[in-house]
């Protein structure tokens, strides 16, 4: 969206097609025109259609017939009469024409009189389409709140609010995007956030230069952290769920709500924060760190098990006796390696199809691609019962968590690791596993001081502590 220099002059004639022009009224059916005269004054409106109260405004229009001065043409006209004399809320004075435009554009109106002199008032009349705050569908919980957030900026401030009723909670408005100019709110505790962090992060959102917003966080995501294709691994941690987000800025964290998306970035974020979930802290301590040591442990199994798998193949003839039961005793027509692979590619099929099958068809390709394609692969020799065992336990484990960016990240250095035990042996295996940790320690984030391996790299024994046991509920 092109940036406007001019200023609103007092001239009223002059000013309206300076307004006309820009908003390109006589183009677009939605966006309003509303001219007035009342008495010896002239008004005019400019709003979106579908953006505004529409009582709101039709009892702000029967109230201005009503006013008898608008003012008097002095620079302090347009403050005055929004002080003494327009019963609305949420109003503004401006004389930028740039203001002007992006508060239209946003959903507010714009209202421009002959007697307000060098500026024009702006009014905050706007409601947006929204849906209802239900439970996130990739964020369920066993217990705990059922709302979520949602594609409307204020309404995902007010969830949080709702919650931390602090004055320390801070939000601060920003706004992102040549093009699309979207909002979007920080949110943290202050004095519990670093503030020399926040800062950083406030530095780098206004100095980003990017045309648009549209795909929400992922467009600010790519934006924001520039680093290798080759590094799947995820950099921002986002969840739609109000309670993790207020749970974050309390432990002095900052979220990231963005306008028009459902959900907010965590700031900042380590890779351990992603093996977390909002159950840890609805259950029991006991039960809760249960759960949490069973999902770390369950998703870093899924890197290893077929390379490590496979590798005890390759040196059957050295597998003790009570390791026997590893060797596949029907292997199947095609080579076990390539049959892994076969899997891991139908797997995604799968998810692929079931992301576009309608939801009352979605139980029945389930049963049809998880049962009988599998059942068919072992009857006509395709696949070993074996593979289909280890691939079941990968796929089930991915979800283990919650994040599909980590999944697929473990996935690729799954395969990875796969094809270098093949090539190379023992060693291969524990090159994959090297090329990983490498991965994983030179991963790039806006973390400031903080490493994407903290609480491993640096070493903080409480902080480890913390990230495997919960101990009680006060920890947040």
């Amino acid at each position: 969206m092109e940036i406007y220099s001019e200023k609103i002059t007092g001239d009223f004639d002059s000013d309206i097609a300076v307004m006309d022009r820009i908003l390109r009224v006589d183009d677009s059916f939605d966006i309003i025109k509303r001219p007035m005269r009342v008495g010896n004054n002239r008004l005019v409106m400019y709003y979106i259609d579908g953006f505004v109260k529409a009582e709101l405004m039709q009892k702000l229009m029967v109230y201005l017939v009503s006013v008898k001065d608008f003012g008097d043409r002095s620079e302090s006209a347009a403050a005055d009469f929004a002080e003494k004399s327009l019963p609305t809320v949420e109003v503004d004075v401006t004389d930028s024409v740039d203001s002007l435009v992006l508060m239209v554009m946003s959903g507010c109106t714009a209202f421009l009189c002959d007697g307000f002199g060098p500026n024009a008032i702006v009014i905050d009349s706007r409601t947006y389409p929204a849906r209802e705050a239900s439970e996130p569908e990739n964020d369920k919980v066993m217990r705990g709140s059922r709302d979520g957030f949602v594609e409307t900026l204020i309404f995902n401030t007010a969830m949080i609010r709702r919650r931390i009723r602090d004055t320390a909670l801070t939000v601060t408005y920003l706004n992102i995007g040549e093009s699309t100019r979207t909002d979007v709110a920080l949110c943290y505790m202050e004095g519990k956030a670093d503030s020399g962090y926040v800062e950083e992060l406030k530095g780098k959102l206004q100095g980003l230069k990017v045309k648009s917003l549209v795909l929400g966080h992922r467009s600010l995501a790519e934006s924001l952290i520039k680093d290798g294709w080759y590094n799947p691994f995820p950099k921002i941690r986002e969840t739609e769920r109000p309670d993790a987000a207020a749970a974050t800025i309390l432990e002095g964290g900052v979220v990231l709500l963005i306008d028009n998306s459902p959900e907010a970035m965590i700031f900042p974020t380590t890779i351990f924060d992603f093996l977390q979930e909002t159950d840890d802290y609805y259950f029991p301590p006991l039960t809760g760190t249960y759960l949490r040591i069973l999902r770390h442990l369950i998703f870093w199994m899924t890197v290893i098990i077929t390379p490590l798998w496979y590798l005890l193949l390759m040196n059957e003839s050295i597998l003790p006796d009570w390791l026997a039961f590893v060797v596949p005793k029907d292997p199947g027509a095609l080579p076990i390696l390539f049959q892994l692979y076969l899997t891991e590619f139908a797997l995604d099929g799968l998810k692929l199809a079931s992301l576009n099958t309608p939801n009352i068809l979605s139980n029945s390709l389930s049963v049809v691609g998880g049962l009988l394609l599998g059942d068919f692969a072992v009857t006509v020799g395709w696949l070993s019962p074996d593979v289909i065992l280890y691939m079941a336990f990968v796929a089930i484990a991915n979800f283990t968590q919650s994040s599909y960016e980590l999944g697929y990240s473990f996935k690729y250095l799954r395969m990875l690791t796969l094809a270098l035990t093949a090539i190379f042996g023992v060693w291969g295996f524990v090159g994959g596993l090297v090329i990983g940790l490498v991965l994983v320690a030179t991963t790039k984030t806006v973390n400031g001081k903080r490493k994407y391996l903290y609480p491993l790299i640096p070493f903080n024994g409480r902080a480890l502590a913390r990230l495997l046991f919960r101990l009680k509920k006060n920890d947040l």
